[in-house]
């Protein structure tokens, strides 16, 4: 199924949650929507699914427009983040509901149920009713409804925020290849970085309500066409600060600076913008060296986070390893110059990432 917005707008009063947009949805693809909370996810989502109506441009499906239709008349499944499931029906019956509203024979329906409730972990508790479930599981049995219905659309707005570690990697891993076969189109919203890189397919970053950017999930994540996509395709955020440029020079203080790369010491001389990854910017090794000072030292696992004042420049290094810091202490970082993303003065990218 092929999804078109044409011009689409929302706007509530005085308030504007999706600007103007334009966007072709992969068909028989996971289409993710990046953002942070209130970027316009779950607002672009309810226009597919025809629960808002856009208050300009359009919507096509397949080549017919579907503007105003409401949901009811389109074969659409949502799941969300908060999980709905019917209080007085057994999980197996939360299952098996828009088979039974489609007719589907007995044995049918109890097969697909079956199938993925397996799935889902779910086998054990078909029989119970949705208040003797954990948060974790009624998530899954609402997740469960919305994947047996088989529908042409499929919209899931961070739905695995709620499961335990273990169950959203295996599901992670999963969702793609359950849709591979279907021909169904996925839209999929997340706030995570990591598990839209994880999921692939293509990927819309959205910021303060409008599409910043759409295309393959790893060709936005290494070349983001904006400071805005690079912002939203980082976490912890990306490093960036204000250089000069003069000839083949790259410059972030009168002590630091390198040769700038081609496609930068070909421009006019002036200032412009440095993105750098946390996890580019190193505590050991070599490249361009920059001294700070720690602000926060944090070890998750076996990754460290350090947050540290870098020429005036709130900057996060996230290392392999355990690195220990004091507060306040004085510090030296590195990063590869090639690694790097560089803007222009409207922040778009001039220099794809090596």
């Amino acid at each position: 199924m092929a999804i078109e917005l044409h011009n689409v707008s929302l706007r509530v009063g005085a308030e504007t949650h999706i600007y103007e947009t334009d966007l072709c949805l992969q068909p028989g693809q996971f289409n993710i929507l990046l953002g942070t909370t209130l970027s316009g996810k779950t607002s672009l989502m309810r226009l597919m699914a025809g629960l808002e109506k856009p208050t300009t441009g359009e919507l096509w499906v397949n080549d017919r427009e579907v503007t105003g239709i409401p949901v009811q008349k389109r074969s659409v499944a949502m799941v969300y983040q908060a999980f709905i499931n019917y209080p007085s029906f057994s999980v197996y019956d939360n299952i098996a509901s828009p088979l039974k509203v489609a007719g589907l024979a007995k044995n049918e329906i109890d097969e697909k149920v079956h199938r993925f409730a397996d799935l889902l972990k779910l086998t054990p508790m078909l029989e119970r009713m949705p208040d003797e479930l954990s948060g974790g599981q009624q998530q899954r049995t609402a997740l469960a409804r919305a994947l047996v219905k088989g529908a042409e659309l499929v919209l899931l707005d961070e739905p695995l925020a709620n499961l335990d570690y273990k169950l959203r990697e295996e599901l992670r891993d999963e969702l793609p290849r359950m849709f591979a076969d279907t021909g169904a189109t996925v839209v999929y919203a997340t706030s995570e970085p990591l598990e839209a890189l994880m999921l692939g397919g293509y990927t819309a970053t959205l910021n303060e309500g409008r599409v910043v950017q759409f295309g393959e999930t790893s060709t936005i994540y290494r070349n983001p066409e904006s400071l805005a996509s690079a912002r939203v395709f980082s976490d912890p955020p990306v490093n960036i600060a204000t250089i000069e440029k003069h000839g083949n020079s790259a410059r972030l203080s009168n002590s630091v600076s390198w040769e700038a790369p081609a496609e930068l010491a070909a421009l006019p001389d002036g200032s412009y913008k440095i993105g750098i990854r946390p996890h580019h910017l190193s505590p050991v090794g070599s490249g361009v060296e920059v001294d700070g000072e720690v602000q926060i030292a944090e070890i998750s696992g076996s990754e460290s986070i350090v947050r540290v004042i870098v020429e005036g420049n709130n900057w996060v290094s996230e290392a392999h390893g355990i690195h220990a810091y004091e507060v306040g202490q004085k510090a030296s970082f590195f990063f590869d110059s090639r690694r790097c993303l560089y803007f222009d003065s409207n922040e778009m990218l001039i220099q794809t990432q090596g």
